[in-house]
C-alpha cells in the first residue's frame, strides 16, 4: 500500500494507472474508520482496477473548534485497516493541499433538505464543508 501526502505525488500515481490501462476508484474518509469505509472499499475494489482513499479531516464542515481539535485521528489504526482491507494507496494531505492560501473558491453543492437534519441540524455549514472539501479531494485525484 502506498501513502502520498503529497498532490503531485498521489496525481503521479494515479497517471501511471491509468496510464497502465487500470480505472481507479476512491473512497473520501475523515479517518477514524469503521466497517461503513470498509464496505466502501470493498465496492471500490470490486468496481475498479485499483482503490484510493484519502483521510482528511477538513475543518471547514467544523462550526465549533473545538469538536475539530477533538476529533480522532487514530491514522497508525486507519492505516493498518486499510492495508488489511487491500487498498492499494492512501492519500493523506494537509489542509494547505486542500485549501491552498488565498483560494478563495468555495464548491457550492445544494444541500437541500439534508443541510436541515442530521448533522446538519446542529452543525450549520457541516454539509457545506463536506461536499467543498470532497470535490476538492476528488479534482486533486480525479478517480
Amino acid at each position: 500500500m502506498f501513502i502520498f501526502k503529497r498532490v503531485q505525488h498521489i496525481q503521479d500515481w494515479v497517471a501511471s494507472q491509468r496510464k497502465d490501462g487500470r480505472t481507479v476508484g476512491f473512497v473520501p474518509t475523515m479517518g477514524a474508520l469503521h466497517y461503513g469505509h470498509m464496505s466502501l472499499v470493498e465496492q471500490s475494489k470490486r468496481e475498479s482496477d485499483v482503490t484510493v482513499v484519502s483521510i482528511f479531516v477538513n475543518p471547514k464542515q467544523f462550526n465549533d473548534p473545538e469538536d475539530l481539535r477533538k476529533y480522532p485521528r487514530p491514522i497508525e489504526l486507519d492505516l493498518i485497516m486499510l492495508n488489511e482491507g487491500g487498498v492499494d494507496a492512501v492519500f493523506i494531505p494537509e489542509v494547505a493541499d486542500i485549501y491552498p492560501p488565498g483560494d478563495t473558491n468555495v464548491i457550492d453543492v445544494d444541500q437541500r433538505p439534508t443541510a436541515a437534519t442530521l448533522e446538519g441540524q446542529f452543525r450549520p455549514g457541516h454539509f457545506s464543508g463536506r461536499s467543498d472539501d470532497v470535490a476538492r479531494v476528488l479534482e486533486r485525484i480525479n478517480p
